[in-house]
């Protein structure tokens, strides 16, 4: 069988990496298919992961650009997808995949874990053959995306369960940034400002910087979304802030960390996998995965800069035990329609 799986935002590669070799071990070739944008390409260079950059690159937080850039990548991928012949189309939150396959006639499944990114969505579940989600996502959110109840499939648990299972960090990482464990590691991600469903700013995300970048006793490793965030938050000069140039090792980094403070979904829930100590600075309207993890006590929300607890972690006791082959047959349903 030939699977195309698009890659068209960083977090993805995450996601898709053990499940591309679970494809291969399997006996199925695959293509990937990517888009320039935010750390996606170093990272798939990073992880050794073969593909293709098909299409405009991303076109910015604007409708009337990001309508532009859909036009031109759908053309785009059709064009690549034509004469390859696939059998079956997987992606997490590129709506433009199961938009292309579905004109091809290839069976699809459309991942996601976010159900408030309602433009994307609302492309992606019509579109798509399944629906593939986490099952603490309520039904009446889904089909207000036009996720009909035949076409959705459910997973329990959160996908970071799945794509850190077995996981063990490479402390190499802290080599390659300079850092020593003498100081508390914090690690820090950037709001998603480009995004259409973050449309609140995160004025604490400032507040969050200045705190740790002037604390002596601490390293915060901060983890731009894009160069314009990475020169923004370079130019405040802050003492104890590291911020990497390129693409690094984010999972490792999470896994060493002892506290993580992220305006994102994604780092949070790795870090709540691996066990790390978590604040949320997300703007937004939580989805109900996080909700989920903020009852169990799992994740909590920073509401004042004060409130931040920065000090030495005690060793983990979590484990991440959902296996990806699970997940991937999950996704795979789509061949049963």
């Amino acid at each position: 069988m030939r699977v195309w799986v698009d890659i068209s935002n960083s977090p993805q590669v995450a996601f898709f990496r053990p499940l591309l070799a679970l494809l291969r071990e399997r006996g199925h070739t695959v293509d990937v298919s990517t888009r320039e944008y935010a750390q996606t390409l170093e990272l798939l260079r990073l992880h050794g992961i073969e593909h293709e950059a098909v299409g405009p690159p991303h076109a910015g937080a604007g409708r009337l650009g990001k309508a532009r850039a859909l036009t031109g990548r759908l053309r785009a991928l059709r064009a690549y997808a034509r004469p390859r012949r696939f059998d079956l189309a997987l992606s997490h939150a590129s709506h433009e995949l199961p938009l292309v396959a579905r004109s091809l006639g290839i069976p699809s499944a459309y991942a996601f874990d976010y159900e408030f990114a309602t433009a994307q969505h609302g492309l992606g579940c019509r579109a798509a053959t399944r629906v593939v989600v986490p099952d603490a996502i309520p039904r009446d959110r889904l089909e207000r995306l036009g996720a009909r109840a035949a076409k959705v499939r459910t997973y329990p648990g959160f996908e970071e369960e799945y794509y850190l299972h077995g996981f063990e960090p490479d402390a190499t990482v802290l080599d390659a940034l300079g850092l020593d464990r003498e100081r508390v590691l914090v690690v820090v991600r950037t709001p998603p400002e480009v995004s259409l469903y973050h449309r609140h700013g995160s004025p604490l995300f400032a507040d969050v910087l200045e705190r740790l970048g002037t604390d002596a006793g601490v390293y915060a490793v901060v983890l731009p979304r894009t160069a314009e965030q990475r020169a923004t938050i370079q130019a405040r000069d802050l003492p104890s802030l590291v911020v990497p140039e390129h693409a690094v090792d984010a999972q490792s980094l999470v896994a060493l960390a002892d506290l993580v403070v992220s305006a994102g979904g994604t780092m949070n829930r790795e870090a709540v996998a691996l066990g790390v100590p978590v604040y949320t600075t997300f703007a937004g309207r939580l989805g109900a995965v996080d909700e989920g993890l903020i009852r169990d006590g799992r994740l909590r929300i920073l509401r004042a800069v004060d409130e931040l607890e920065v000090r030495e972690r005690r060793a983990s006791t979590a484990e991440t035990t959902r296996d990806p082959a699970q997940l991937l047959d999950v996704l795979l349903a789509a061949l049963d329609a």
